[in-house]
């Protein structure tokens, strides 16, 4: 029987995820294109650490794995709001969204 205390024992993602991403992470496509992007090879091992630590804190209950996976996933959270949206959203369609196009004219290359 599933006592309440228990749903609170659950990582923030699924193990299998962790140890999906260290596989994609270590693929030798993902390695060729992190390299040419950034001129390096990319660093796994937080990935392999994750999964490790998700898998201690579901068998064991590992305190020291619990609060070692929140702090990776905070910093994974705070580090992907420092990049700012490429695109600016729109509040609400254009006015002529419903008007067929202009096939006439020339349009921007």
């Amino acid at each position: 029987m599933d006592r309440p205390e228990e749903s609170r024992w659950r990582p923030p993602r699924v193990c299998e995820d962790y140890w999906t991403e260290f596989r994609h992470c270590k693929s030798l496509r993902n390695r060729f294109h992190h390299y040419y992007t950034y001129g390096a090879m990319p660093s796994c091992q937080q990935w392999n650490e994750d999964h490790n630590n998700c898998k201690q804190w579901e068998m064991h209950r590992s305190p020291e794995a619990k609060e070692a996976l929140q702090k990776s996933e905070r910093n994974r959270v705070a580090e992907q709001k420092n990049f700012t949206p490429v695109w600016q959203l729109r509040q609400e369609p254009p006015r002529d969204w419903h008007m067929p196009l202009n096939q006439e004219k020339p349009q921007d290359s």
